[in-house]
């Protein structure tokens, strides 16, 4: 009960998608996880290959082949203090489930989402376990019948409550640049590759909330959430209100490219 992830949200995680039994860009969401410690000074209690022997006895313990993987990593067991303990062992968790991608109707036809201001803290580049604002940023699309809700900081698109969000302008794939008010996710590095070997336009540069709203398409992107379409935002339709060609492309080329890995 004194964990400090427990007590405080002292901790990180990361998410691995799974597909046919082969985690999906492993070195990528490592990667991530050692970032996201180094950023709050945990040490990362195992190399890459402990990582790798704790997720395959997991994948191989489960009966599903897509599966998606959580990792956290907390600072450990200590008196209740909020400064840093001395000498505290990080705690690491590790479960795994059924990896729950989108429908089929939701990729034909997309989802709805809705934007809202963006009121996280400040350093939104490391994957903490401390949700508690994206949870009331996510219930807040639920509240207005939307899978998603976009989010907006002094007039500027940031990411979504549990997303990276893109658009299409002018056949041009855009997102906001990396920064510490967003966080650099691994599936949205897909898509910037994928984007570059088919030859699609890809920028990144800041998106004024009145250029979103002008998009010819916009995309959410997420390990488990893939590549999918917004169709509607704040229930306006998002171009002519389908998925576009874009869209299409891309989806098509990110389901070849998961099952290359």
């Amino acid at each position: 009960m004194l964990d400090r992830g427990f007590i405080y949200g002292d901790g990180v995680y990361e998410v691995v998608p799974v597909y046919d039994r082969r985690p999906f860009r492993l070195d990528a969401h490592l990667a991530r996880l050692g970032r996201s410690l180094g950023a709050v000074r945990i040490a990362n209690p195992h190399t890459g290959a402990e990582w790798l022997d704790i997720l395959s006895r997991l994948i191989a313990s489960h009966a599903a082949d897509d599966q998606s993987v959580y990792i956290q990593v907390t600072r450990g067991v200590a008196r209740r203090d909020h400064a840093f303990p001395r000498d505290t062992v990080p705690t690491v968790f590790a479960m795994i489930h059924p990896l729950a991608t989108p429908s089929a109707r939701q990729i034909e036809h997309g989802v709805a989402a809705v934007t809202t201001a963006d009121n996280r803290w400040g350093r939104c580049d490391i994957k903490s376990t401390a949700l508690l604002a994206n949870v009331l940023l996510r219930q807040f699309a639920v509240d207005h019948d939307a899978a998603e809700a976009v989010l907006l900081r002094d007039g500027f698109l940031t990411e979504g409550a549990a997303s990276n969000i893109l658009m299409v302008s002018n056949g041009v794939i855009v997102t906001p640049p990396l920064s510490e008010q967003l966080l650099a996710g691994v599936t949205l590095g897909v898509i910037a590759g994928l984007a570059a070997d088919a030859g699609m336009g890809f920028e990144a540069r800041p998106v004024s909330a009145a250029e979103l709203r002008r998009a010819d398409e916009i995309w959410l992107s997420s390990a488990s959430r893939e590549v999918l379409a917004i169709t509607t935002l704040d229930r306006a339709p998002v171009g002519n209100g389908d998925p576009g060609p874009m869209f299409r492309q891309m989806h098509a080329r990110f389901q070849t490219a998961k099952r290359k890995a």
